[in-house]
């Protein structure tokens, strides 16, 4: 029994293991993702511009509200808080924080959040604000140190914590130099218990400057390639929601290998995947007398004496020759392995031998792990800035995981991008794209086709410059998913009806014959005769019928008595088409009921058998 209890003993705490690994990574989960949204309430973020627009604290409860319903699709197991500072009303789980009011504790999220984060939104948000909280002294160190019990007395095992702080005053305490000193402090004890800080500024008049006091609350970069804090604060929205969105999450890496440059020259990186397929969650099985989730267990039994076999009594085979070799799991685990996990350089070539048709699967991104080894991050750098200057691609062997087959990538580089607000765009690292083997290529013999005249080509061009457009996948989205997601959200929140979305794939026709004018017709005028109409029969067809012909029928084909009596004693009448069988009963008078082949072959049967 010992050996039956080591592979049944997790099998119950399927619930407590985390979501995030794919099956035979080396990315191991070590808890649950929790963000702490810690907000300032004081009078300065309710001070509306004088252009009218929104308040820097109503575009922080937007944002908050974006992140709840992001992580309730996509991260549904997080756990989120949000605290606010600098209120006339405390409220805490301890209750002895002053001007600290924690309005969600640290859970999961659901419909009932999310409609309390909307009634904060606009002028009457503002006015609930005020009644329920209040604004009044700030005192950061309190609310940093109500942040750490939320974390701490959490009962869940958790893994990435994150506090992300929404502020427009670079001097929360007016300049008191004690009060700097304690929430400095107690950020570094933060810190320490591994809590990463992350500041949101918000504009104000005057600016923000963060070297006041800020510069050492924060968290530094992970690594010495990120661009840690940024110095221009957030005056729009979709600034702040970018920021947010980028770091509200741990990034996680799909595996963690060795780059090997050469003996004894290693580098450790992290494969990223920078987009993946979006789908629709699956469907959940619920038990019908408590509407609980209904969990599914495997177990192999003897098909003869039906005893529960162990998984060591179990074993594979495989047909080779007429005979069955039968093999362990460790033969089998043996035959697959190639080599150890990793990537080994082979070479560098010019861009211009990478082609279009090289691309055979999506690629994956490549960036340092200096966690793993120190100074790869250094060493990442200098290989990167090399490409970028020569103009080359790394070609190295891949071994992603554990027992995976080998394949050949190139390692193309990406330069670092910023935007305006000097943002990341693009992340430096190398993009890996998985060459094809000889046997994954195919030799095509495409049908011939009649080549467009250089006028027809000539116009074309122009329609096509016409068209063209700066392309941006993230301002494509998938309609289905927003219309699905939609009508959640709208059974979730008691909604009469759910929001309309716009269909950004849809062709903006009148817009695109804005731009073209005259051209479509120009074309259409090149390439079609004049008496061309797509809507008619094809020229072929018209020109047969204004003759006076008729399409040619195929001549009838008779199947005499003695066949058909033959095909009935061999049993072989099942062979012939309904068309036959059809024929044949049309000759010998038989009526029958029906058109399908069975009940033709019965009544043909019933007449030849008497």
């Amino acid at each position: 029994m010992a050996e039956w209890n080591v592979y049944f003993q997790n099998e119950d705490d399927g619930e407590a293991q985390e979501e995030g690994e794919e099956p035979g990574g080396d990315y191991r989960v070590t808890g649950r993702d929790c963000l702490v949204l810690l907000v300032d309430a004081s009078k300065e973020m309710f001070i509306k511009e004088e252009d009218g627009e929104t308040t820097n604290f109503d575009m922080t409860m937007q944002v908050v509200r974006s992140v709840y319903t992001r992580k309730i699709i996509s991260s549904p197991g997080d756990l989120v808080a949000l605290v606010f500072y600098g209120t006339k009303q405390s409220q805490d789980p301890t209750k002895s924080f002053k001007h600290v009011y924690v309005y969600h504790n640290l859970s999961e999220l659901g419909a009932k959040r999310v409609q309390q984060v909307d009634a904060l939104q606009g002028e009457k948000g503002a006015l609930l604000a005020a009644e329920t909280m209040g604004s009044d002294e700030t005192s950061l160190c309190d609310a940093l140190w109500c942040c750490a019990n939320l974390f701490r007395d959490c009962k869940l095992r958790l893994g990435h914590k994150r506090l992300l702080i929404f502020t427009c005053t670079d001097q929360p305490h007016g300049g008191d130099s004690v009060k700097d000193r304690q929430a400095r402090t107690q950020a570094s004890d933060l810190r320490e218990s591994g809590v990463v800080i992350e500041l949101m500024h918000l504009m104000k008049a005057g600016g923000f400057d963060v070297s006041l006091f800020f510069r050492d609350v924060i968290s530094p970069p992970e690594d010495e390639s990120e661009l840690g804090l940024q110095q221009e604060p957030c005056e729009k929205l979709a600034d702040l929601q970018r920021r947010v969105r980028a770091k509200e999450q741990k990034k996680r890496t799909m595996a963690k290998l060795n780059l090997c440059l050469g003996e004894g020259v290693n580098v450790a990186v992290g494969m990223y995947a920078l987009a993946v397929n979006a789908r629709k969650p699956g469907a959940i099985r619920l038990y019908r007398e408590s509407n609980e989730p209904v969990r599914s267990k495997s177990r192999t039994f003897h098909t003869e004496t039906g005893s529960l076999l162990l998984p060591s009594e179990i074993k594979k085979a495989q047909v080779y020759g007429n005979k069955q070799i039968v093999m362990e799991k460790d033969e089998v685990d043996a035959i697959k392995k190639f080599d150890d996990p990793g990537l080994f350089l082979i070479g560098f070539k010019a861009m211009e031998e990478l082609k279009l048709h090289h691309h055979i699967r999506p690629a994956v991104f490549l960036y340092p792990a200096e966690g793993e080894v120190k100074g790869s991050s250094c060493l990442f750098s200098a290989l990167l800035t090399k490409c970028v200057e020569r103009n080359v691609f790394a070609l190295c062997r891949c071994i992603s995981r554990r027992n995976y087959p080998p394949r050949f990538v190139a390692l193309v580089p990406q330069e670092e991008k910023l935007d305006e607000g000097k943002v990341q765009t693009t992340p430096p690292g190398f993009n890996v794209i998985y060459l094809p083997y000889a046997d994954d290529l195919r030799n095509l013999d495409p049908p011939q086709t009649p080549y467009a005249s250089p006028t027809q080509v000539d116009k074309m061009r122009e329609i096509v410059h016409k068209l063209r457009f700066k392309y941006r996948s993230d301002a494509f989205e998938n309609p289905v998913l927003q219309q699905y997601y939609r009508n959640l959200e709208a059974l979730a929140l008691d909604m009469m009806a759910p929001d309309d979305i716009e269909d950004l794939i849809m062709p903006k026709v009148d817009q695109i014959d804005l731009r073209l004018g005259p051209l479509v017709q120009e074309f259409k005028d090149l390439v079609y005769p004049a008496d061309y109409n797509p809507d008619t029969k094809s020229a072929a067809k018209r020109r047969a019928a204004g003759a006076g012909g008729t399409a040619e029928k195929k001549p009838k084909v008779e199947v005499s008595e003695d066949e058909l009596r033959a095909h009935i004693q061999k049993g072989t009448l099942g062979k012939m088409t309904v068309a036959l069988l059809k024929e044949a009963c049309k000759q010998f008078g038989i009526r029958t009921t029906g058109t399908k082949k069975q009940e033709l072959m019965d009544a043909l049967v019933d007449k030849l058998a008497t």
